[in-house]
């Protein structure tokens, strides 16, 4: 794989070139910011914030193809494959001593998070929300966790960071807690997708995702170190937070915000974090990550990465996944396979395994699983209720999941797990489930006889039927063939009303023979004859 070197700011030049970018220089209320990102079909930058002294970024990542072109690929499929890549093939990040986030160092009373242009969103949002801030912190036993949290900012030197799902930052967090001591954290914003990718991959705990973000990258990612904590930062960041996770523990409020499952969330009980210092640099750009879209993005590749990982452990031979968007992609996938005996139920276990999955379709190779109605038409043609689903409970849930009940604050709920083995079961007759195919097809064209094409008119007349059957006779005398097979063979002597008359003086023959070994049989839509020689 080639080393991508490419900065935050050559990326959003690469937009700026691409026409995938809009720099907006008149001044514009940070009220309005959210509503106009959503209404875009470009990424824009805004160059006068009313009453901000920094521009504001959002939307970079917002669509599919902006998408594609953060990871310097050619399609959507291709990121899971660089993300797979990064994974297997980390790269450690390497220290630099210069960083031009500390252009501008902000430390004790001066400093102040209403500086930054952060703007609302929803119209329910509690407060603004820091929504692309890559957070790296440190565990005494664990080592180097890396996510991107959002943090909603309740004073001028005082957020809040949502960590209210299971996770490796939560449990940090947690055991700072226990011990009575804050956690400290440093906060990246406005740095290349590559490290925000790298970061909201959820890797086992003690693994580094800046490595796995190098190993995307094809090259190490630069970090810097911190000026009041011992923890480093993205060295190309635009602003950096340094702070810690109070040990206040899961008891205040924050919220509500819209969340990527386009819905607005409630309130959530998270712990305080203190602010001890802001970088910047002297013309930083401020990024805000839009919801629901630039975070559905970018996640939805590291849920395909996980599920092919996890069925190509089971044994599983996967054709093809989709990760829907109407699961936000984070909830729902459609698996095919190619499947052997057992191997549906043995595919639906191994991806429900993965991360936050809550409903899971697996179908044959057969159907197309970015096909919502061949998907349903799998269900319906190939599922029993009692033999094909199956419920998990008390399993792993996402708190943001709308459907679960109510916790008391700090308290993370269960979920349960939903499996459909839509694939043909064994000892099911695969013939129960061949789709319909139109004879003549293949040579007879609605666009050809729109243009004028006429059929040879060959009328054979009724006085031919009993020479019709015959030859018919005699052909079925070895094999049985399909009505539309002996209608196709004979097209060109007999028509089709005398082919009809001919096959039906054979039914009735068929009903005058008395004995076993003198009738001819009907099998499914295909005719036989008697034995030779007892006509």
């Amino acid at each position: 794989m080639h080393p991508m070197n490419e900065n935050f700011r050559s990326f959003l030049d690469r937009l700026r070139a691409a026409d995938e970018l809009v720099d907006i220089h008149q001044p514009v209320d940070i009220r309005h910011v959210a509503t106009l990102v959503d209404q875009s079909d470009k990424a824009l930058l805004f160059h006068d914030v009313i009453g901000y002294d920094m521009p504001l970024l959002s939307g970079i990542i917002r669509t599919r193809n902006r998408t594609i072109m953060s990871m310097g690929c050619e399609t959507y499929r291709e990121i899971e494959a660089k993300l797979d890549h990064g994974i297997n093939n980390p790269i450690s990040p390497v220290y630099v001593d210069h960083s031009p986030a500390k252009e501008v160092i902000i430390t004790g009373d001066d400093i102040d998070l209403y500086k930054l242009p952060i703007p609302m969103s929803s119209i329910f949002d509690g407060g603004p929300m820091i929504t692309a801030g890559v957070i790296i912190a440190k565990d005494p036993e664990y080592g180097v966790n890396t996510g991107i949290y959002r943090l909603i900012v309740k004073e001028k030197g005082l957020t809040g960071i949502d960590i209210v799902t299971p996770n490796n930052m939560r449990r940090f967090a947690q055991r700072a807690y226990e011990a009575g001591k804050p956690c400290p954290i440093s906060i990246s914003i406005g740095t290349h997708p590559m490290e925000i990718m790298g970061a909201g991959y959820r890797a086992p705990i003690g693994v580094d995702e800046m490595a796995i973000a190098g190993g995307i990258r094809g090259c190490p990612v630069e970090l810097a170190q911190c000026e009041t904590i011992d923890l480093p930062f993205i060295a190309d960041a635009e602003i950096v937070i340094e702070a810690e996770i109070l040990p206040t523990g899961w008891t205040q409020p924050e919220g509500r915000f819209g969340e990527f499952t386009a819905l607005m969330g409630g309130l959530h009980w998270n712990p305080n974090v203190r602010i001890k210092a802001i970088l910047h640099r002297r013309d930083a750009i401020y990024y805000a990550l839009h919801m629901p879209w630039e975070n559905t993005w970018l996640a939805a590749p590291t849920r395909y990465q996980a599920i092919r990982t996890a069925l190509k452990t089971a044994g599983v031979q996967v054709k093809d996944i989709n990760v829907t968007l109407g699961g936000r992609a984070f909830w729902h996938a459609v698996i095919s396979i190619k499947k052997q005996a057992g191997e549906g139920k043995n595919a639906l276990l191994a991806a429900l395994s993965v991360m936050d999955l809550k409903h899971v379709v697996v179908v044959d190779d057969d159907i197309d699983v970015f096909n919502g109605e061949e998907v349903e038409w799998a269900i319906a043609t190939r599922v029993q209720g009692d033999r094909d689903i199956f419920i998990i409970p008390g399993a792993r849930a996402k708190p943001l999941d709308p459907s679960l009940a109510v916790m008391p604050p700090g308290v993370v709920p269960t979920g349960a797990k939903v499996g459909i083995d839509a694939t043909i079961s064994e000892g099911i007759p695969h013939e129960r489930f061949e789709r319909i195919s139109y004879a003549y097809a293949d040579t007879a064209k609605i666009a050809d006889y729109l243009a004028g094409k006429a059929d040879p008119n060959v009328v054979a007349g009724i006085e031919k039927v009993g020479e019709a059957a015959d030859a018919i006779f005699a052909a079925i005398e070895t094999a049985p063939l399909y009505y539309t097979e002996i209608a196709d063979r004979f097209a060109a002597d007999y028509d089709f009303n005398t082919i009809a008359r001919a096959l039906g003086s054979l039914h009735e023959a068929q009903r005058l023979w008395q004995t076993a070994e003198g009738r001819m049989c009907v099998r499914g839509s295909s005719f036989a004859a008697k034995p030779p020689g007892s006509r």
